[in-house]
């Protein structure tokens, strides 16, 4: 592979920041807390001790400051494992690519990615309002699918992959795992399970409307094959953390539980303790 990039490949604005993201380098921290929606950014920023950088584009919306003394940033991602595509390609673009000269960096850095987020459980077992980090994560958006260098594969993996029932479903599953390093920052959350991310939000997680989904076993058959909970984006920061030599860890905190019908009482209660619970930890 070439050193230098294309211009078609690396596409800039025109002040030289990374086309979605519209980030300069300097605009993001070492540590960085990802949000699906961009209304939670000023929820999450509103604890820093100060906020140097506000900046958006479309779903994208960054705030970068310090809290306790340290430099750290929050994004939005918006919904999705087509949206984290991007924002990983972009992120990694900022620290590991000299965007003037569009060449790759000699010297690797790392970032410390912080998804925080809200969850489904399909375990009949797992409360609502509890912290749930992720361990094990599947895939069944086919995203690293078009990537060629990605291949992971461990225990949990295995095993799924043996068993899964959904044939027209299972070339599109890829896996990938937490960094046990930032795991250990948040191993006093309730529980620590093994989550799947969907491409949707309708009948890949069962629900059905006018459309029939493809089983309505579908949630006790994952929960049977391991699965703790699900959503919509870790699959694809995990893998590319691998992919890219980034660290990543889920917490979401767990809104709903679809095997028993519950939903929580109060989720903007439990997305403020969500958010203070994760804050508390990533910076002692």
């Amino acid at each position: 592979m070439l050193n230098k990039l294309a211009a078609s490949e690396l596409v800039l604005n025109a002040d030289g920041s990374v086309y979605h993201l519209n980030l300069l380098p300097e605009d993001i921290a070492e540590k960085i807390i990802l949000v699906g929606d961009p209304d939670r950014v000023p929820k999450v920023s509103q604890y820093f001790d100060t906020i140097e950088i506000k900046k958006n584009k479309r779903e994208f919306y960054t705030h970068t400051g310090t809290l306790r003394g340290e430099r750290i940033s929050v994004m939005s991602t918006g919904i999705g494992t087509e949206n984290i595509d991007i924002v990983m390609n972009e992120l990694d673009a900022l620290v590991n690519i000299d965007l003037k000269n569009k060449e790759f960096k000699k010297e690797h850095q790392s970032l410390s990615l912080f998804r925080m987020g809200t969850c489904g459980s399909v375990n009949p077992d797992v409360k609502v309002d509890n912290m749930l980090v992720t361990q094990n994560v599947v895939g069944l958006d086919g995203l690293m699918n078009f990537y060629q260098d990605y291949h992971f594969e461990n225990d949990f993996s295995k095993k799924f992959y043996e068993n899964f029932p959904y044939q027209k479903i299972k070339p599109m599953l890829y896996f990938s795992e937490w960094s046990e390093e930032l795991g250990e920052l948040y191993k006093d959350a309730a529980y620590h399970g093994n989550t799947a991310t969907f491409p949707g939000f309708y009948a890949p997680q069962g629900r059905q409307l006018r459309l029939k989904a493809l089983d309505e076993k579908f949630l006790e058959t994952l929960n049977d094959l391991g699965i703790t909970n699900f959503e919509m984006e870790t699959s694809a920061i995990y893998a590319f953390s691998k992919l890219l030599g980034h660290k990543a860890i889920t917490v979401n905190n767990v809104i709903a539980n679809r095997r028993r019908g519950e939903f929580s009482s109060d989720h903007q209660a439990s997305e403020k303790k969500l958010i203070e619970w994760v804050l508390e930890r990533i910076i002692k």
